[in-house]
């Protein structure tokens, strides 16, 4: 059973996980020159307004602050604007105002004191994140717009107070098309507001579309989900990317969309919870992109319109998501034991609260489980213990009617009435075991809080596998980097102990293929991350002690 657990545990380690979001609409009201004929009938005297600043290929304007906007409609070479806080560094191309980069600050790329921070838009990405587009072009020209902002080729600094960032540019109509961003010093969350200021002679009716994309580098994401997702009506989507194709139409009200990797994820939330669509491309099999596609508005000649939206850059901790708010805590999701793996993922955490070692924490977590665990573990080891008892009978009778197999199994079922045995009296409580193996192994896998944690020695990082010195040539069956993984090979060991003491199958070719169970599990855990591999590795000592201590009480 301890094998057949580990079987199941990989069965269920691979989960699709992206999110999607939503929007919001607000009107505002704005002072206005006296309309045309046609503008003064297209515009609802009580909730829309002509516009007071005079229409042209090219406006500008001031709120009375340093970050207020400047318009651009012609010139191509603004430079990029950068905004710095304590938490990441993002890059604002000034075509389409979209981020072109965005580095988290406390997080790298991999492990090592020269290693680069992470970065969570690929170089590789196409087109940018929040791209704004209308689905029916209802503004010509704006797929190549480009944006003026009195910031271009400046580092804007957030430090002690939120700062806002506007962005603007107007079409050869007159449209007036903003992006304000609000950047908060202590928070991954920024607001930002897409405004719309029809200073033309026509109404726009058509449906904003915001976007999100990545090139998704899928090496070694085979355990662990990467895709799209969304909270849509209250449900968790998760797209896959391999199912993009298939599923790339979303409708409902959507909370929040994302595209996610194992730890990490770029979001947009909407501030009004309204019937929308998410859309989702993939133009080969790493780029991904998801679009959300908000109501249909009409913005008549005159009156302005805005969207409002939260946007999550970030990691996937499963505390920051909740302080975020908007649910984006479901993100984190660990399948179908996910009611188990959170509150073990919360122990794991206090645990390291106060002993600031996550290889430690795994440790004392596996005992803590372990010894709620004691009761039902005891019901099956002497279960196993009085198969154990019987093996010689049982010998007996299979050699006796060797040729005979139906009167062996009679013959096998009369000892175990005579003796009050219950042959899958071992199976039945490790069976009631395995949620909480299911639990673990999720959370072990997937949280971010063992990403490149160290343990002791050479395992420097819980969530990759443990290898000693490294190699230049492959080793068979090893995902690169190539060395001694030791862990792994301890950890097989206590497998082959455990098989020992485990009494052998009534099947002489059963009890055969079972001996070369732990050398197989062995071979598939080399590539499993070493947080893992810790957890089975003090599980199956425990067990060992367990199963001894039951042993030699019978």
């Amino acid at each position: 059973m301890e094998q057949a657990r580990v079987l199941i545990a990989i069965a269920l380690s691979f989960l699709v996980f992206i999110l999607w979001e939503a929007i919001f609409v607000d009107r505002e009201n704005i002072p206005q020159p006296p309309p045309t004929g046609e503008a003064q009938k297209q515009a609802p005297p009580a909730e829309q307004e002509t516009l007071a600043y005079q229409a042209g290929p090219e406006t500008s304007g001031k709120s009375g602050n340093a970050d207020t906007v400047e318009s651009v409609s012609t010139k191509k070479d603004i430079p990029d604007t950068v905004v710095d806080t304590p938490l990441y560094s993002v890059e604002i191309s000034a075509a389409g105002a979209i981020f072109k980069s965005f580095v988290l600050k406390k997080y790298k790329e991999r492990t090592g004191d020269d290693a680069p921070l992470k970065e969570l838009i690929s170089e590789k990405a196409k087109k940018g994140n929040l791209r704004c587009s209308f689905a029916d072009n209802g503004i010509p020209g704006l797929d190549g717009a480009i944006f003026g902002s009195p910031h271009a080729g400046r580092t804007v600094e957030v430090r002690k107070a939120s700062r806002n960032i506007t962005f603007s540019w107007t079409s050869p109509e007159g449209i007036v098309l903003e992006k304000e961003f609000k950047f908060s010093p202590e928070s991954y969350m920024i607001e930002m507001t897409v405004r719309v200021k029809n200073g033309s002679g026509r109404a726009v009716e058509d449906r904003l579309s915001v976007s999100l994309e990545n090139y998704m580098d899928l090496k070694g994401a085979s355990y662990g989900f990467e895709g799209v997702s969304g909270l849509i009506d209250g449900d968790l989507k998760e797209i896959k990317i391999d199912d993009i194709e298939d599923e790339n139409v979303h409708e409902g009200n959507i909370k929040w969309m994302a595209i996610e990797t194992i730890y990490f994820m770029t979001s947009i939330v909407p501030k009004d919870l309204v019937p929308a669509k998410m859309v989702l491309s993939e133009q080969d099999e790493h780029f991904v992109e998801t679009s959300y596609l908000a109501p249909e508005r009409k913005i008549a000649p005159g009156t302005q319109i805005a969207y409002q939206y939260d946007l999550f850059f970030g990691p996937k901790r499963l505390d920051t998501l909740r302080k975020a708010g908007h649910d984006l805590d479901r993100a984190v999701n660990f399948g179908m034991f996910d009611i188990l793996a959170k509150p073990c993922l919360w122990i794991m955490n206090f645990i390291h609260d106060y002993i600031p070692n996550y290889g430690i924490a795994i440790i004392i977590l596996t005992i803590f489980t372990k010894i709620i665990l004691w009761p039902l573990g005891n019901k099956s080891y002497k279960s196993m213990a009085e198969m154990k008892k019987l093996q010689p009978l049982m010998a007996e009778i299979r050699e006796k009617y060797k040729d005979d197999k139906k009167k062996m199994n009679q013959e096998t079922m009369a000892l175990y009435k005579t003796y009050k045995v219950n042959p899958v009296g071992g199976c039945l409580p490790m069976a009631l075991q395995i949620p909480v193996f299911f639990a673990l192994y999720r959370m072990l896998y997937e949280a971010i809080e063992l990403r490149h944690a160290p343990f002791f020695l050479w395992i420097n990082d819980l969530s990759a596998p443990d290898r000693l010195f490294r190699f230049d040539f492959a080793i068979p069956m090893m995902e690169p980097p190539y060395g001694i993984p030791v862990l792994t090979l301890v950890m097989g060991a206590t497998m082959f102990l455990q098989q020992k003491m485990t009494p052998t199958a009534g099947d002489p070719a059963q009890a055969k293929l079972m001996t070369f169970m732990p050398l197989v599990f062995t071979v598939i855990f080399i590539n499993f991350s070493s947080g893992l591999v810790l957890y089975w590795l003090v599980n199956n000592l425990l067990s060992i002690g367990q199963q001894y201590y039951v042993q030699q009480k019978k």
